[in-house]
């Protein structure tokens, strides 16, 4: 089928309103990683650098060299990994008891877990919590108070529900008591679901900042993003001392670098769990 003209210039302005929007977005991006490879002596004598003639990993170098730096990648790592393990287990968990009908007061659960998506307390009472149980300057108030999310919850329960009962109850007549069920057919079946909401927190628990300001005070337990932050609006690197013989590249390098080691993790993991996110675990699963 021929395009008529009209459909040839709006197809033409379309692509091209289009391509300058991603350019527009794309460009930041570039930026940061051109300016955080390009040689100090390049980047102080030249008032623009779109791309570098001399490259240069000597602010990478020295950002790895500094503890701070590398001491808040290890917090942000440690809440990544134990953070995301811990709420995906209560979630996990959670959400499948709410998925069995046979659940005595499964509704007032519902309920009360609809509440705390539609309400939320605040910083004030969440802050008072966390000091109650003796959380305040630990890692572990950022991983506790935020296990579960409501909205995950009801989520994967939602999942959970198109499970079929029969696969439960052929493998109870095989023998399997609850925990087996829930070990051997539940979990392996809920691998695509367990990998997105993995994801989510993940990257949740890796962009902790907020919620560190309220409630470490220690900067040795520090995350990344809290160290990035006062590393952005500082003029200086005060907050980084490197005990290596590189000389401080400029401080605006250092920015660079550091926004481009604190975002290539999740890069990194995102394409793995992708596959996941619209993957049906149930196909052929029951049959007749």
């Amino acid at each position: 089928m021929r395009m008529s003209l009209g459909d040839r210039v709006f197809n033409v302005m379309n692509i091209g309103f289009l391509g300058l929007v991603a350019l527009i977005t794309f460009f930041p991006i570039y930026y940061v990683f051109i300016v955080s490879f390009t040689d100090s002596t390049e980047y102080l004598t030249k008032p623009f650098v779109l791309f570098p003639e001399k490259w240069s990993l000597d602010a990478y170098r020295y950002l790895l060299s500094t503890d701070a730096f590398v001491r808040s990648i290890g917090n942000s790592g440690f809440l990544a990994t134990v953070g995301t393990m811990c709420s995906l287990a209560v979630t996990a968990a959670l959400a499948y008891a709410l998925s069995r009908k046979r659940l005595r007061g499964r509704k007032t659960f519902l309920m009360l877990i609809l509440l705390t998506i539609l309400f939320n307390p605040g910083i004030i009472p969440n802050y008072l919590v966390v000091r109650e149980l003796g959380l305040l300057n630990s890692i572990w108030s950022l991983i506790i108070p935020a296990l579960a999310s409501g909205w995950n919850v009801i989520l994967m329960k939602g999942f959970f529900d198109s499970i079929p009962v029969e696969l439960e109850e052929s493998a109870a007549i095989d023998g399997c008591n609850d925990i087996s069920i829930w070990f051997r057919i539940i979990l392996p079946l809920s691998l695509p679901a367990l990998a997105a909401f993995g994801l989510f927190y993940a990257v949740g628990f890796w962009n902790q900042f907020f919620n560190a300001l309220l409630y470490l005070n220690d900067p040795e337990k520090w995350p990344i993003q809290v160290l990035l932050q006062n590393l952005l609006i500082s003029s200086s690197n005060s907050e980084l001392t490197s005990d290596s013989f590189i000389q401080a590249p400029p401080t605006e390098t250092l920015k660079m670098s550091a926004v481009i080691i604190a975002t290539v993790p999740i890069l990194i993991v995102y394409p793995f769990l992708q596959k996941h996110f619209a993957k049906g675990a149930m196909v052929g699963s029951v049959k007749g």
